[in-house]
């Protein structure tokens, strides 16, 4: 049997090589939109695509975990995963394009479910609460795979060269690290169970948790620098700042996350994590000043870096569902989340101005601080 540090680090990695690859792609979409000279209407097609091939996949590798274990069916995923973001590069048209980017998006949330249900495995292996230290390993690979892709642009290099460079890299350097022949619970589907499962009793409240804190992730990633733009008179060069900010504070609250929910305990841990991203919204919109909006974008980071790592843990450790099907289920919601939350404040901007749009936000923190119980575990 592994140690607690070496199981760690095996969850860890993939954790890392799932948000690396996801960074790369990220930090070479102008360069996409670019080669096949792509509009706002089409990227957004492009990228509600990736988002469907996540979709879809969820349900499918919940029960690809629960079936064959889930570390099994994260390191056989984690392979098309990376094969899909080269297959984005090679893509030479904007049909093969959007296969590639399904694929893609498909291996991204298959590996983010079956991951997160080895992680509540490890979790209760190491008999500490260490979600929140993988998802901030998750955003790490991000930040790296995001530096790696200035770097390609800085130095010129082709999207097939950069993304097989990357993708060879952090595959081979996490795979080495994951692969320590843990033995997952297996469960076979039950008869009569639903193909497409979503959450209910209280882990449909758990998933309305996911569901709030991954509205505000995605509004904040790409209304942010616009706010910031348009509501404190801050420079374009500024307004990039804000998610910057943002980020860090998750990287570093999901470091010490372990921690506070240990001695908070998850429902406590979540009601600080709702009310501190209720602070930032009003920090955010009512001075309208750069330096306020900024310190309430960190706070927002604060309070949404627990939510998801502590609805991951419920789900996985729920009574009554299988870890793989009860993670996918509470993933639809939290990714279904990512999808609404910059619609959403795009079309209530349409009526109140973005300034007041972002109010939405603090109610949602509000609902989060009011249903902070479900995420007890029983």
């Amino acid at each position: 049997m592994p140690s607690p540090r070496r199981v760690w680090l095996a969850v860890a990695a993939m954790f890392f090589l799932n948000g690396g690859l996801f960074g790369t792609w990220a930090s070479r979409i102008p360069t996409v939109a670019e080669h096949h000279n792509l509009d706002g209407g089409w990227l957004g097609l492009l990228l509600l695509v990736l988002a469907s091939g996540a979709l879809i996949s969820f349900p499918l590798a919940g029960r690809a975990s629960d079936t064959f274990g889930a570390a099994r069916a994260t390191l056989a995923i984690a392979v098309a995963y990376t094969l899909a973001l080269v297959m984005i590069a090679c893509a030479f048209n904007l049909w093969l394009t959007a296969a590639a980017l399904f694929l893609f998006g498909a291996g991204h949330g298959a590996m983010d479910v079956t991951m997160n249900s080895w992680a509540g495995e490890a979790e209760r292996f190491i008999a500490k609460p260490v979600m929140s230290s993988f998802h901030a390993m998750w955003s790490l690979g991000a930040g790296v795979g995001a530096a790696a892709g200035y770097m390609a642009v800085s130095l010129e290099l082709s999207l097939l060269t950069h993304f097989s460079l990357i993708g060879i890299t952090m595959y081979v350097s996490t795979i080495l690290l994951g692969s320590i022949g843990w033995q997952s619970e297996t469960r076979p589907r039950a008869a009569g169970a639903k193909r497409f499962p979503l959450p209910h009793g209280v882990l449909l409240w758990v998933g309305i948790i996911a569901l709030c804190a991954s509205l505000g992730e995605g509004a904040i990633a790409d209304w942010s620098a616009l706010f910031l733009v348009t509501v404190t008179s801050a420079t374009t060069a500024q307004g990039a700042i804000g998610y910057a900010v943002f980020s860090l504070a998750m990287v570093i609250m999901r470091l010490i996350g372990g921690g506070v929910i240990s001695r908070l305990g998850p429902a406590t841990a979540a009601r600080f994590a709702g009310c501190s991203a209720a602070l930032g919204v009003l920090l955010a919109v009512l001075p309208a000043n750069f330096m306020a909006a900024l310190l309430g974008f960190f706070f927002l980071g604060i309070g949404y870096a627990l939510i998801m790592p502590l609805a991951f843990s419920r789900a996985a450790n729920d009574p009554d569902t299988p870890p793989g099907v009860a993670i996918a289920s509470v993933a639809t919601l939290g990714y279904g989340g990512m999808l609404l939350g910059p619609p959403l404040i795009g079309f209530t901007a349409h009526f109140v101005t973005l300034h007041y749009a972002f109010g939405i936000l603090g109610f949602l923190a509000l609902f989060i601080v009011f249903i902070a119980p479900s995420l007890e575990r029983f």
